[in-house]
């Protein structure tokens, strides 16, 4: 199995996967379709398959215009609001790439049609993959779908979904619980040598704010500064792995006591909330956004009332 890690729009990430002995391939989250095109034909594989994480717009924006140039193309996911979507698929659902196996995994919170795949092959040494998703930049995530939607550029965008290196996203559709149950339940069982392909490039914040919240973590620091060589070079940090992930990111750590300490929660749920409000705040700090914009989400996370007591 071979992963084709392919940077597109503002900081976004779609994944060409290809079974290297049938060149069958298999595509995750199009955002640009043309793009997408070009890389499988200079690969020499035939694409068959788009699996998509969730519906919005910069996961999916290529969707339709892909099915067009590819007829008999197999559009899939979870959400029947995905566009151009040919098969809607379910919870545990195991599909089947030539010696690829992938095992469906709806992880809701960010949305609640989000799905996660796991992707492995039978006797191989190679180690299994999971691709998560993430958010899709603008205002549209937020409860008030009156309001326009932000540029890509906007600060507002850079928080990930179920899973990302180092973070995670809003529960927009779904509870903390809901959201806690994905990540803790269901792609924290996976095995932890599994990488993790997600779907934005915002490892570096990410790691910024998980040092606020455990300044005494030697591995965050060390994956801090290797991220920030990696963004001086310009340079992806996909993948990392599920195991590294247990020991930087602070949403798969809400049972630690430092991370505990610094919401101010014991209860795991609890915990991811404050973590997930306090993220916000932060990203606020670094990159203030238009007032509005500022505003509304101040409001959605309650920043608006009376400081946090830490």
């Amino acid at each position: 199995m071979k992963v084709k890690v392919i940077p597109v729009l503002e900081d976004n990430y779609m994944y060409l996967i290809i079974e290297e002995q049938t060149r069958e391939a298999v595509a995750v989250d199009v955002a640009v379709s043309k793009r997408l095109l070009e890389i499988a034909n200079r690969e020499g594989v035939s694409l068959t398959t788009v699996l998509t994480t969730h519906h919005h717009w910069d996961h999916t924006r290529g969707n339709a215009e892909l099915a067009h140039l590819q007829p008999g193309l197999a559009i899939m996911g979870a959400d029947e609001r995905i566009s151009a979507l040919t098969r809607r698929l379910e919870h545990g659902e195991e599909l089947r790439f030539g010696a690829i196996h992938v095992r469906c995994l709806l992880t809701p919170g960010h949305t609640s049609g989000h799905m996660s795949y796991f992707l492995w092959e039978d006797e191989c040494p190679d180690p299994p993959a999971l691709f998560s998703g993430t958010l899709q930049p603008g205002l549209s995530h937020l409860p008030n779908s009156t309001v326009p939607s932000l540029p890509l550029s906007d600060p507002l965008s850079s928080l990930g979904d179920a899973l990302s290196v180092a973070g995670c996203g809003w529960h927009l559709e779904d509870t903390a619980q809901q959201m806690y149950q994905s990540l803790a339940n269901t792609l924290g069982t996976l095995p932890p040598q599994t990488k993790v392909f997600c779907g934005h490039e915002h490892t570096l914040s990410n790691l910024e704010f998980a040092q606020k919240v455990e300044p005494c973590n030697n591995h965050v620091q060390a994956k801090l500064s290797w991220a920030q060589k990696r963004d001086d070079e310009d340079v992806p940090t996909v993948p990392s792995t599920l195991g590294e992930e247990l020991l930087y990111n602070p949403f798969l750590r809400v049972t630690e006591d430092p991370v505990r300490e610094f919401t101010g929660q014991v209860d795991p749920a609890q915990v991811l909330e404050v973590l997930c409000r306090e993220r916000a705040r932060f990203q606020l700090d670094l990159e203030p956004p238009q007032p509005q914009a500022r505003a509304l989400l101040a409001l959605q996370w309650g920043l608006l009332s009376t400081p946090q007591e830490k």
